[in-house]
């Protein structure tokens, strides 16, 4: 429903540019959502405000407002009352993202601690944050470690078995002992069995290690993590092992990404465009015996030209190729961290913005929001792969396979 008499978008941009407010975002924005607002809750009346008709149902009866923070600032939003019923807008105020919640949190948990309060102070102020007061902060930060708990230590029996799995670490910055240090956040996502993505688990540990690794891992198992028939990652030592210690059943599909800038840094500068544009064929094949035959041109050329290169080609060829036992409709889905790295960049986006951590609980309050976020996006989007193509790839491996967890290794390459 139109509604022409609530603003002016003539009038107003000529008064705001009039005036040189320094406020003319938050202004307008203030300004429209109020209109909007105006708007719907004609729309529940049935009829426009101050016009009489025979399909009115419901009277305004003036307005209640409430502040609302924005990028742009705190604006004042004036929800319409109604004389019968009630309105409110639960498209603007009732569902506050988590993760969103999540940063103001971390913000003022920053600033409560005392740490950089003049970086601090500009933050808030970059959000749009008028204020936050201390009962403010305990709020909502028991009302998201209590989901954000939950989220990470859900049972995974029900949803599985999870076919693909994927794992990755990122470092962040955090205050402890009086002193800056980096911290690692371990993530793992994985395709369950109604064929969507979800985020499995979140630890954040003071190094990327074996040890941390295998804690990991054997959490994701004691809740419920079972039939996994591949796990894509780097070629981090203490990851693989753990991934071997814990889902001895799995196969090893080493990154492809990871693994060119891996074999780049072995490659002569000229040559590398060659080699690149080689190893980029192997994947281009149409079947496994194809990939194969690929590979072996590709250590045909560098053989006599760059011994070292070719050595290393073989040494990984059982990593790097193990995405051939499983049909070909998901190679590009499993063949690389790709998928996980669009992740990593919303999780980045996140906390840039906060910088240095004041504490680990804020770590995992910021980037659990997230996940648990991006998990409920998966969940209600399409579908990651097919249930019919998902069925195949729990069929017994057909074609020649990769490397099997449980056997040795090759350390990661500085």
């Amino acid at each position: 429903m139109t509604a022409p008499h609530i603003v002016d978008p003539e009038r107003l941009l000529r008064e705001a540019i009039g005036e040189a407010s320094p406020d003319l975002l938050r202004h307008l924005l203030q300004t429209v959502i109020n209109a909007l607002l105006s708007a719907d809750a004609d729309a529940v009346c049935g009829a426009e405000y101050g016009t009489a008709s025979d399909t009115r149902t419901a009277q305004r009866n003036g307005y209640r407002h409430r502040p609302l923070d924005t990028r742009a600032g705190t604006i004042d939003v004036a929800i319409p009352k109604l004389r019968a019923g009630t309105y409110f807008p639960e498209w603007l105020l009732e569902r506050r993202k988590r993760a969103e919640s999540a940063l103001i949190t971390v913000v003022a948990d920053c600033y409560l601690a005392g740490v950089s309060t003049r970086r601090m102070d500009k933050l808030v102020r970059q959000l749009g944050i008028d204020s936050l007061s201390k009962s403010q902060v305990s709020r909502m930060a028991a009302e998201l470690d209590e989901h954000i708990d939950a989220f990470r230590h859900r049972p995974l029996g029900d949803a599985g078995p999870f076919v693909f799995l994927a794992a990755d670490a990122l470092t962040m910055k955090v205050r402890e002992g009086g002193r800056v240090i980096n911290a690692v956040a371990m993530v793992a996502t994985g395709v369950n069995a109604d064929g969507r993505r979800e985020v499995l688990g979140l630890r954040v540990a003071t190094t990327e290690s074996g040890a941390a690794w295998n804690e990991f891992f054997a959490d994701l198992v004691a809740r419920g993590l079972h039939g996994v028939r591949l796990v894509t990652s780097d070629s981090h030592r203490g990851l693989v092992e753990a991934i071997a210690a814990n889902l001895p059943g799995a196969v090893w599909q080493r990154c492809r990404t990871h693994y060119a800038a891996n074999l780049m840094a072995v490659t002569p500068k000229a040559m590398w465009p060659a080699v690149k544009a080689m190893l980029h064929s192997v994947y281009d094949q149409p079947d496994g015996p194809a990939v194969h035959a690929q590979f072996d041109r590709l250590l045909d050329y560098v053989a006599e030209r760059l011994p070292a290169v070719a050595g290393h080609l073989d040494a990984a060829r059982e990593d790097i190729l193990a995405f051939i036992s499983f049909p070909k409709d998901v190679w590009s889905q499993i063949w690389s961290n790709n998928p996980a790295e669009r992740l990593n960049r919303e999780i980045r986006r996140r906390t840039d913005a906060v910088g240095i951590f004041p504490n680990r609980d804020a770590v995992v309050r910021l980037v659990g929001a997230v996940l648990a976020e991006q998990t409920d996006e998966w969940a209600e989007g399409r579908r990651y792969l097919g249930l019919e193509l998902l069925a195949r790839c729990r069929e017994p491996l057909t074609q020649e396979p990769g490397t099997v967890m449980g056997t040795e290794v090759m350390p990661a390459l500085a």
